[in-house]
């Protein structure tokens, strides 16, 4: 469906047709104008007439509506299509959500296409419209300002996992850590939501660094140290995902090690104990044979004395195992 549909001329909303085709024929005419259209999850019958008004090439249409692509830059003859995909991140579920945010740039037209809940368009279009100076720039404003608040949420969704990385860390490293949890498990689902992270920002950088070099068309020279200042900001999200990334690596190996540790250390402890349980039990099984010439048997002292070995072999060992540190 059709969000919001505006014409903007000098960089100030200006009032225009209610149909937007009308809207753009108007935009064209005037030559300082152009024309902004936002659609949420639009159909393909809702599509069509968008489609044939504005020219879009149809390899971009299909991507627009079937979704699931990755972050790119394509330059067709009368457009250029930009795809990012904005992210959401549920703190208390500890999942990273990434929708898809579509935008075709013409000559005096800018189309946003949304799928998913993530949604920065809303905010963007407030603050672009608080900015009449960016918007001057014309489409490429509308582009530069989605991309940009679309990076700026990535910086927050970055600050956000790595505080919650750093709980994890400090519940790794606890001296009772592992104790009836699925840490490993924890472990490896938060790495798969940095994936999910690292599919949205990654291949993101090389449009953006095409959007600052020359060449690139439909673009205002102007709006090129704009891009380059989102790029700036990509790399560091980037770089900051990474470091997350090899971090969880690092405490996944940590913890495997510790377990590892502790499974030595409770082997230890099992062997001790067996190998004390195993002196009174070879005794009392030579004892046990029925052999007729046992002196000792016929002694008074033999009882107690063959206890009295029992419990003193067990202390030696005993002793000996706990000066190991094996008990």
């Amino acid at each position: 469906m059709i969000v919001d549909c505006a014409i903007y001329r000098d960089g100030c909303r200006t009032e225009g047709p209610a149909d937007f085709s009308d809207a753009l024929d108007e935009a064209r005419a005037r030559g300082d104008a152009f024309l902004w259209i936002g659609l949420h999850e639009p159909t393909e019958k809702e599509f069509e007439l968008v489609t044939s008004e504005f020219g879009l090439h149809p390899l971009a249409v299909e991507d627009a509506l079937c979704a699931h692509q990755r972050p790119k830059l394509e330059v067709y003859d009368d457009s250029l299509f930009l795809v990012l995909k904005p992210i959401q991140y549920d703190d208390k579920a500890g999942t990273v959500t990434a929708g898809e945010l579509m935008v075709f740039v013409g000559d005096s037209f800018v189309v946003t296409v949304r799928h998913g809940e993530a949604n920065p368009l809303g905010t963007v279009r407030d603050r672009l419209e608080k900015r009449p100076e960016v918007l001057q720039h014309g489409p490429t404003a509308v582009m530069y300002a989605v991309s940009d608040a679309v990076v700026d949420h990535y910086l927050d969704v970055a600050d956000a996992l790595h505080g919650d990385l750093e709980g994890l860390e400090t519940e790794v490293f606890a001296p009772n850590a592992g104790a009836g949890q699925n840490t490993a498990g924890r472990i490896y689902a938060f790495k798969r939501e940095v994936m999910e992270f690292r599919r949205s920002a990654g291949p993101l950088g090389e449009p953006m660094e095409r959007l600052t070099g020359a060449g690139v068309p439909f673009v205002h020279e102007g709006s090129r140290p704009f891009f380059r200042d989102v790029s700036d900001h990509l790399t560091r999200v980037n770089e900051h995902v990474e470091g997350l990334d090899r971090l969880l690596s690092d405490i996944l190996s940590a913890h495997l090690a510790q377990m590892g540790v502790r499974q030595n250390d409770d082997m230890r402890k099992i062997s001790a104990w067996a190998a004390m349980a195993a002196v009174p039990t070879m005794i009392a099984g030579i004892y046990g044979m029925n052999f007729e010439h046992m002196p000792e048997l016929k002694q008074p002292w033999g009882y107690p004395g063959v206890v009295a070995l029992m419990v003193g072999v067990i202390a030696v060992l005993y002793r000996w195992f706990k000066r190991r540190g094996w008990l």
